[in-house]
């Protein structure tokens, strides 16, 4: 899995925290993948945009009859957030298979995001 990682992420250029907020600035799409457990226990990422990673590609296609209605074109920058950073850089290969070629990944995820003191959401109480 480490070479096919490794593969992937080599068609990706991506973000680092503060380079992912600033894209936000300029119009890219935030998409967080966590599971809903791990967004009730650690919050959100103000204004991003919350996707399962099983729904995807189907509410991001462009072409979609699913689609949101952020999705509004393949040139869109897409930064596709996880917890730590793995599961987005496959995402975003995904996505970029159904020809968004600007989408990437934030590297080190929600995780690093936090651990930058950028802003996030309190978490859902218990």
């Amino acid at each position: 899995m480490d070479t096919h990682l490794e593969r992937v992420r080599s068609r990706l250029t991506r973000l680092s925290p503060e380079q992912a907020q600033e894209a936000a600035r300029h119009g890219a799409l935030l998409v967080d993948i966590r599971y809903a457990a791990l967004r009730g226990r650690d919050g959100l990422i103000p204004g991003a945009l919350v996707v399962e990673r099983n729904e995807l590609e189907w509410r991001l296609d462009p072409q979609g009859t699913h689609r949101l209605s952020e999705a509004d074109c393949h040139d869109r920058q897409i930064v596709v957030i996880c917890n730590e950073g793995y599961a987005s850089s496959l995402a975003a290969a995904s996505l970029r298979d159904l020809g968004l070629h600007r989408a990437t990944d934030l590297v080190g995820g929600f995780q690093a995001w936090r651990a930058a003191g950028l802003a996030v959401t309190a978490p859902a109480s218990p």
